[in-house]
């Protein structure tokens, strides 16, 4: 016994079928289904893929399982140097807010804020002891967002452009950022223990860290560095020849820069993945910062011992 065919445009099925609507918007109809998982999706919801489309849902776990594009150190892409930019403000900032605490003529070393904030080993002011030693460590980063004048300021806030524009793309944000502060730190390290009474202040730890790194890297990257090398030999120069200069935050700044540089440029070596550089740069760079703060615990047996 055969059955008739149903007429021409009814449904199959018995009864009425139920009309499809979004499965994120309830309210709209549609007939298009996602790809993958076949949920029915509106026009907001498509995301065009090789063959059809999917639900935002499915793109975000396909996502999930894709490999993020790193540099060649294993950082993130950046689009933008942020990290450079930010800390170029927070230079200005801090020149222009000495300034405002200056004396009449502005001399910056007149500053009560350059007194409170610069780089101090072991002072003292109307029988009161200043420095870290005294407890003041924020002393040896603060510094790095003080100078001595506009021209101190101009000089490496250029540098800090040059430099850190190009290391910020290499290295991406988190490993330029640790670079920067592991020089500036290992800079005022350095002050600390050689020359404890002396007041500085500039971010000329953090430059030459960059210096450093950017002759490391750029001979991983098999770069001609001439011009690089002919700049630090000069810097270096002017750093003994000219009075009133603390070689011993470039010293400092310069032997980090080679040093956390030659991390992210050779370490670990062969093919190690993303994984196994982001923990063994982790790992050796807060190796690193245990050093200087095992350094700066021990000062006070170096400068009054």
């Amino acid at each position: 016994m055969t059955s008739s065919p149903p007429p021409f445009g009814a449904s199959s099925e018995s009864g009425s079928q139920a009309s499809r609507t979004c499965y994120r918007h309830s309210d709209r109809e549609t007939g298009v289904s996602c790809t993958r998982c076949e949920r029915p999706i509106c026009p907001d919801c498509m995301v065009e893929a090789s063959v059809g489309f999917q639900c935002p849902a499915c793109v975000s776990e396909g996502n999930r399982g894709t490999r993020r594009p790193r540099t060649t150190f294993g950082g993130r892409p950046v689009a933008r140097p942020y990290v450079t930019w930010t800390i170029l403000g927070m230079m200005v900032a801090g020149f222009i807010a000495q300034l405002g605490t200056s004396d009449p003529i502005g001399r910056a070393g007149a500053s009560p804020l350059v007194l409170e904030f610069a780089m101090l080993g072991l002072g003292h002011m109307d029988g009161v002891l200043l420095g870290v030693v005294a407890g003041e460590w924020y002393r040896l980063i603060t510094a790095a967002f003080l100078h001595g004048s506009v021209f101190h300021l101009l000089f490496n806030g250029y540098a800090m452009y040059v430099l850190g524009t190009q290391l910020e793309r290499w290295l991406g944000h988190g490993r330029f950022l640790a670079l920067w502060v592991l020089g500036a730190l290992s800079g005022s390290v350095l002050s600390l223990l050689v020359a404890p009474h002396q007041l500085s202040v500039g971010a000329s730890g953090a430059i030459f860290a960059l210096f450093g790194a950017v002759f490391v890297v750029g001979r991983r990257l098999r770069l001609d560095l001439r011009m690089v090398g002919v700049l630090l030999v000069v810097n270096l120069v002017l750093t003994f020849l000219v009075p009133q200069i603390s070689w011993t935050a470039h010293i400092g700044g310069l032997v980090a820069g080679f040093l956390v540089g030659a991390v992210f440029a050779y370490l670990p070596g062969g093919s190690a993945g993303n994984t196994a550089r982001t923990v063994t740069h982790v790992l050796l760079t807060a190796a690193f910062t245990a050093v200087l703060v095992a350094l700066v615990v021990a000062a006070p047996l170096v400068i009054l011992g």
